[in-house]
């Protein structure tokens, strides 16, 4: 039998059931069978019916349709006891589509190309005629009710015959990375499903307080938000671009952090598919999108091709686009983090780019890069005064680096724990914190190991494995412990953060740095670091706070 993943799925039809019992019987023990799948491709959330990893052979992506199906005039029908219906789109293309879509997730997570692949249709309870001649599905992608009882032999044939390309088969190592990296992104999406339904929760009593306060700027073309971290900025920018897009404008929502983008990504794809945005993600993928070239392209140091090359060529791609593909609206998150060369190029993707609708949330002491830039827009800013994020003792230890005053609306919860160390060791610190708060009994997926200073030997294996998309579906899959840096955990969070003050790449942002690390956690936050190192960065005040929250 197959590895089976999950054991006991809960399928959307009984035909999907049958299919999956017929595979699960014949199929090698070296085969991997997995049902409703989920990847995201493109910032839309695809769903495979079935899929097989099958080591040696190739990869099967099914398509399951039940009841009577047959193809007049080109058109695919569907038939069940109410009668005959019009499938809104051809499963074949369906099947090609979810295909495409994971080869291009898979080969952006490994060294190798992934291997043969095939996309089939199941017809488990339809006798396909002997005279079926539908060109873009030729018999051997399509299994009917006949089929079933050798339908292994039946995916062997068409992985032997149909793929065009050269590529191998994918072994048994690509298999089990495969498999890795679908369940993360497959519990990345179902938990930002469970996310959006909870911000949608009437009974979400500071999400509601947030909408009501974007709608005051309903009536503003052009608005900056403030507020310190956890005051719900990032929440707020996804209302807006959700509630501008349904309203009908064309809409971008942006930001600089990888991770922040793909939380952006994976929310938005949640969504109705009239409010999604028309495009989501990072400020730096916008021009590559619109063809500036990629970095690979680029002849020169990859940090030019980023702070200088990619805005001056996002001016020079956006006056090229029609307005079809021109913004009436643009929101952007962790402002901040935008030089002014990158605004110049920014307002020239609005088709409007005097009055078009721009919004922009902001905290200038989250400004841990080394750039300067202001966004283009004169009213005064709309403050954001309360913290939603994080327990009240740990928005303590924070508060003296905040922008704003705070007024924390979250319970005080459990102390801070701090644990000396020196500056050298305080990675190693954190390792042995992680393992205390294990055996404590707190789940894995709920801590984040953050650094100040060099990365975690962990977090540059995992990137190096699993490539950036790769490693923060791990992070939002919340099933192992995450190891990363606080430069790239801007508008993120965990209910635990060990922060390991392990130095800083510029005195001249270690406040800033210190700040958000501080404030990514929500329930119980482990400082481990030189407490005389600490007090030099943050001041007096910062370090009275933790010792105080500590006790």
């Amino acid at each position: 039998m197959p590895v089976l993943s999950p054991p006991d799925p809960d399928f959307a039809s009984e035909a999907e059931h049958t299919v999956w019992e017929r595979l699960a019987s014949q199929l090698p023990d070296d085969a991997i069978l997995i049902a409703n799948q989920r990847i995201t491709a493109g910032g839309e959330e695809v769903e495979l019916d079935l899929l097989v990893l099958w080591p040696g052979m190739g990869i099967v992506a099914i398509e399951v349709k039940g009841g009577l199906v047959s193809v007049r005039d080109g058109v695919w029908l569907q038939s069940d006891r109410s009668g005959a219906h019009n499938l809104r789109r051809s499963p074949i293309t369906q099947a090609q589509s979810a295909r495409h879509a994971l080869l291009h997730f898979l080969n952006e997570r490994s060294s190798r190309p992934i291997g043969r692949s095939v996309h089939m249709v199941a017809l488990p309870y339809t006798e396909v005629p002997a005279t079926w001649d539908v060109p873009d599905a030729p018999r051997a992608l399509v299994l009917d009710t006949t089929d079933l009882p050798q339908i292994m032999d039946r995916l062997a044939y068409a992985l032997r015959t149909v793929p065009r390309d050269h590529h191998a088969p994918l072994d048994a190592l690509q298999a089990e990375d495969a498999v890795k990296a679908l369940r993360a992104t497959h519990l990345a999406i179902t938990n930002h499903q469970a996310l959006a339904r909870r911000i949608e929760d009437a009974g979400n009593t500071f999400s509601r307080e947030q909408e009501r306060a974007v709608a005051l700027l309903r009536l503003q073309h052009r608005a900056q938000v403030i507020g310190g971290a956890g005051s719900g900025k990032t929440h707020l920018a996804m209302i807006k671009a959700r509630t501008l897009a349904r309203d009908g404008f064309r809409t971008a929502l942006l930001c600089y952090s990888r991770g922040l983008a793909r939380h952006f990504q994976l929310l938005s794809a949640t969504w109705p598919e009239e409010e999604r945005p028309a495009f989501v993600g990072l400020f730096h993928d916008l021009p590559v999108r619109w063809g500036a070239g990629s970095p690979e392209e680029f002849d020169g140091e990859q940090a030019d091709y980023y702070e200088e090359y990619l805005p001056r060529r996002l001016a020079e791609v956006a006056a090229a686009q029609g307005e079809d593909e021109l913004f009436d609206a643009i929101v952007v998150d962790e402002a901040q983090d935008f030089a002014d060369i990158w605004w110049d190029g920014l307002l020239l993707c609005l088709r409007d780019q005097q009055d078009g609708v721009l919004f922009v949330f902001t905290d200038e002491h989250q400004t841990v890069f080394d750039r300067e830039g202001r966004a283009p827009i004169t009213l005064n800013p709309f403050p954001l005064d309360d913290n939603l994020r994080n327990s009240g003792r740990i928005a303590k230890t924070f508060a003296a680096l905040t922008p704003l005053s705070q007024n924390p609306r979250m319970e005080e919860g459990l102390p801070v724990r701090f644990v000396q160390s020196s500056t050298d060791s305080a990675v190693g610190a954190a390792d042995d914190v992680v393992d205390g708060l294990l055996d404590e009994g707190w789940d894995s997926g709920d801590i984040a190991l953050l650094t100040t200073g060099s990365r975690h030997p962990e977090q540059k294996a995992q990137i190096e494995i699993s490539g950036f998309d790769g490693y923060w579906d791990q992070f939002f899959a919340a099933e192992d412990v995450f190891y990363g840096h606080v430069l790239n955990f801007k508008g993120l969070e965990r209910r635990v953060v060990v922060l390991a003050v392990n130095g800083f790449q510029s005195l001249d942002r270690a406040p800033q740095l210190l700040y958000v690390g501080l404030s990514r956690a929500r329930s119980l936050l482990v400082v481990v670091g030189d407490a005389g190192g600490i007090w030099d960065v943050g001041g007096g005040d910062v370090w009275a706070a933790i010792d105080k929250g500590v006790g």
